[in-house]
């Protein structure tokens, strides 16, 4: 039944062994293992209870996490699954109370997401909540705020590693002081078993041994992925066996691959407090498969294991229970008696609870204070509508009630008093709005930057142009930015397919590799996902970097780390973690299916979280790149793939002027009709106006230069006042970015109270280009499109003006 358990390589005696398997550290051990365990069957009855919405925890795998606590070291980064518990008791990381805290969603006592996440979902402040300012890394075990997605910690996990890498080889070049100790910090990252089927696992081993990074990847084995057997996870069924090839032979390069069971406290101390130091010297990634583990409550609080184990397996693991085999060894090497372990487990019972129950009154005191507080306003109100004296009976009888509970009551009772004044009333909306004030900064804070390093803080330089400044193709224009901003800064890497040896396949950084070094602007592997990883682990650590991927459509096979971890992290981590990378891409108009991609829509409502600027030229894509480096914010930025080789002025200060976030910039001003649109599709409108020019049509066009903000001045409604027509212009799919774009002025602006028409798009049909100028033309937005939908915009209301129609 149980997967064959081999040896990949012995492991000699730590020369540390005595102090590691003192009496008072290894009775410390088993203290927090069965504190833990205890923590773990209070959280399943808290939501059986009702206390709690949802509970996952790390039982069964407690022994393993307080062997591994044992090999941490200060300034070591993890990025991990929701069993880690034990681990985070036993490094300090978290409280019991702490714990408890988030299994209530608690908003002022939860630490590590402010109620956002769900329980064991960990996070240590990497920079200041308030002024964005970067912690001291080396004085904490620093915590990576988790993802529930599964192998979702795994592109993270490689660039927190390649951080150390990096770290180590700029040696005085980088500011290490808070950051880095010479790149001695290893990734833990820790994946159940099951996870290892998912492609960012793969991706992730592979990178890593490519690379040489110090990434420990711990897999906790209890022999299911909820109600799925090994068997139909893993080929061999076992994660080992199965990446045995990546073993390296002497010398060459590869990942160390190392197997124990989850209940043999000696090996695991002893293997652990072995391999981690040495990692931190060759920098040469390791796998540890953790075997027979075992998951005590099955998989949460949503369902029973005995559904699907059988009973040999259910009798197997009560007799392995690593608590079980960790006091039998107790007993065996004479650490402990019976009746002593019998004491300690009694103990940790009787602290879990008391843990739990300081939680629970910490949480629920200052609700059955605002719950006081409404039924004290109610005894006051008239009584005389049966609705309303329901609702009120409602509200009184709620045993344990939460704030959405109450300010849900009280609005409804304030519907039914609509136009009747009392003071109870008045009494009632401040309340109400006492609630909803302090609901705001817990649910819709941090999103992104609120910091005076917010990007949209950053001064704005205007570029310079002198009278006689040379003309140069656009690819000259980024390449001559790069250059500067890797020569300024140290922090900066650049990196992506093809972007080292040939200076990507559009000439950006063309010569910089040779220039700047291997180091700083680098080839990957075709790995999206793990690119985007290292990427994110980078930025969390201080770094800069600008990763690329190759075109926009291939965006999609990097849309979940950036939707899931980028995106989100500031946000889910309550403002104590950023990751101000900046990704490069390119897009709109080429040729074909898969390299014309325009997925605005996509990105816009998957993305939020991450800036998405849209440069009309490379000028100010290299203006966008310069503010983003100055900013705490991650962002995509989309050149135009039709521009590289277009003529644009080289602007004196390169490197030193800013293109402000969220502004559009009104190009040409005109009395007819406002049209609002970004990137490529720029020129697009252009060439349509000069045709509308000849039929005596004025065209106000704004280049809206960045989608993620949008117009946050509200220039375009100011434009409409004048025009009082609007037309946006948008080579995405039907209801994609021109949907978003017209929400933001219609609703957003209130721009709607200035139209005398109908507001319009113009997109590319709902298919992607097919190859070829004919597909390009027949597919997107044309200019001779441009022309007919402002014609026939302004024919409608003003037809006297012309000598006939259109079509």
């Amino acid at each position: 039944m149980l997967a064959k358990i081999t040896s990949k390589k012995i492991v000699p005696k730590h020369p540390q062994t005595e102090d590691l398997f003192s009496t008072e550290a290894v009775m410390k051990d088993f203290e927090w293992c069965c504190i833990s365990r205890e923590v773990s069957l209070l959280a399943r009855k808290e939501v059986l209870t009702g206390k709690a919405k949802f509970a996952i925890s790390g039982d069964g795998k407690e022994l393993p996490q307080v062997a591994l606590a044992k090999a941490i070291r200060l300034g070591d980064f993890r990025s991990g699954y929701y069993r880690d518990q034990t681990l985070m008791f036993a490094l300090g990381v978290s409280s019991i109370e702490q714990f408890f805290a988030q299994l209530y969603a608690d908003h002022e006592n939860d630490p590590f997401s402010g109620g956002r996440q769900m329980n064991a979902h960990f996070a240590t402040p990497l920079v200041d909540q308030q002024t964005g300012a970067w912690t001291n890394h080396l004085e904490r075990f620093n915590v990576t705020s988790d993802i529930s997605c599964t192998a979702g910690q795994m592109g993270r996990a490689l660039g927190l590693a390649y951080a150390s890498t990096k770290y180590r080889e700029a040696g005085d070049a980088i500011e290490q002081t808070n950051f880095s100790d010479k790149g001695n910090e290893l990734c833990i990252c820790t994946i159940g078993d099951a996870s290892t089927s998912e492609g960012p696992f793969w991706e992730t081993v592979n990178a890593a041994g490519v690379l040489q990074v110090p990434l420990a990847i711990f897999v906790w084995d209890d022999g299911f992925g909820i109600s799925v057997p090994i068997e139909y996870q893993t080929t061999k069924g076992s994660i080992s066996e199965v990446l045995s090839g990546f073993q390296p032979i002497g010398d060459e390069k590869g990942v160390d691959i190392y197997t124990a069971k989850a209940w043999d406290y000696p090996t695991l101390v002893t293997l652990f407090c072995e391999v981690l130091p040495e990692m931190r010297k060759t920098h040469r990634p390791a796998v540890f498969h953790i075997q027979e583990a075992t998951q005590p409550q099955g998989h949460s609080t949503s369902g029973s294991h005995e559904r699907y184990k059988s009973k040999e397996r259910l009798n197997w693991e009560k007799e392995y229970d690593c608590l079980l085999q960790f006091e039998k060894w107790l007993h065996d090497n004479g650490y402990a008696n019976a009746e002593e372990t019998k004491n300690i487990r009694a103990n940790a019972k009787k602290e879990a609870k008391q843990g739990r129950d300081r939680a629970w009154e910490a949480y629920n005191k200052p609700n059955k204070q605002l719950h006081q507080q409404l039924k004290a306003i109610y005894q006051d109100f008239p009584k005389n509508h049966p609705e309303v004296a329901l609702l009120i009976k409602e509200a009184n009888e709620l045993i344990t009630p939460i704030p959405s509970e109450l300010l849900q009551n009280a609005r409804r009772v304030f519907y039914q008093t609509l136009g009747e004044p009392s003071e109870a009333r008045n009494t009632l909306s401040a309340f109400m709005e006492q609630v909803m004030a302090k609901s705001d900064p817990q649910f819709h804070q941090h999103l992104y930057s609120e910091t005076p390093l917010s990007a949209l803080k950053v001064p704005v330089i205007k570029p310079i142009i002198a009278a006689n400044a040379p003309l140069k193709n656009g690819f000259e224009i980024l390449n001559a930015f790069f250059d500067k901003i890797l020569e300024k800064d140290p922090r900066v890497f650049a990196f992506g397919e093809d972007v080292g040896c040939i200076g990507d396949v559009n000439q950006g950084f063309a010569g910089l590799q040779d220039k700047h070094g291997k180091d700083r602007v680098f080839d990957t592997g075709i790995r999206e996902w793990t690119i985007m990883g290292q990427a994110i682990g980078m930025a969390m650590r201080g770094l800069r970097p600008i990763a690329e991927i190759q075109y926009i459509d291939y965006l999609i096979y990097a849309l979940a780390p950036l939707s899931d971890d980028l995106a989100c992290l500031r946000y889910r981590s309550n403002g104590i973690q950023t990751a101000p990378a900046i990704i490069r891409t390119r897009g709109h108009r080429l040729e074909g299916i898969w390299h014309s991609g325009s997925p605005m829509g996509m990105m816009l409502h998957s993305l939020r979280g991450i800036y998405i600027l849209t440069p009309r030229n490379m000028t100010q894509a290299a203006g966008m790149y310069n503010t983003m480096l100055q900013s705490d914010d991650p962002a995509i930025i989309v050149e135009c793939l039709n521009g590289y080789r277009l003529k644009e002025t080289l602007p004196e200060n390169m490197g030193t002027y800013t293109v402000p976030i969220g502004e559009p910039e009104v190009l040409q001003y005109g009395r007819d009709v406002t049209l609002v649109t970004y990137g490529s599709c720029v020129r697009i409108a252009q060439e349509g106006i000069k045709l509308l020019e000849k039929a005596g049509i004025s065209v106000e066009l704004i280049d809206a230069q960045t989608l993620l903000p949008f117009d946050i001045h509200h220039t375009i409604v100011q434009s409409l006042q004048k025009t009082n027509r609007l037309l946006v212009l948008d080579e995405d799919m039907p209801g994609g970015a021109s949907a978003y774009i017209l929400r933001e002025i219609l609703e957003i602006q209130n721009g709607y109270r200035y139209l005398d028409s109908a507001p319009q798009t113009l997109a590319a049909h709902p298919h992607r280009p097919a190859y070829g100028s004919d597909g390009d033309y027949f597919s997107k937005p044309n200019p001779e499109d441009v022309f007919e939908a402002v014609y026939n915009m302004v024919y409608e209301s003003q037809p006297s003006r012309f000598r006939a129609g259109l079509r």
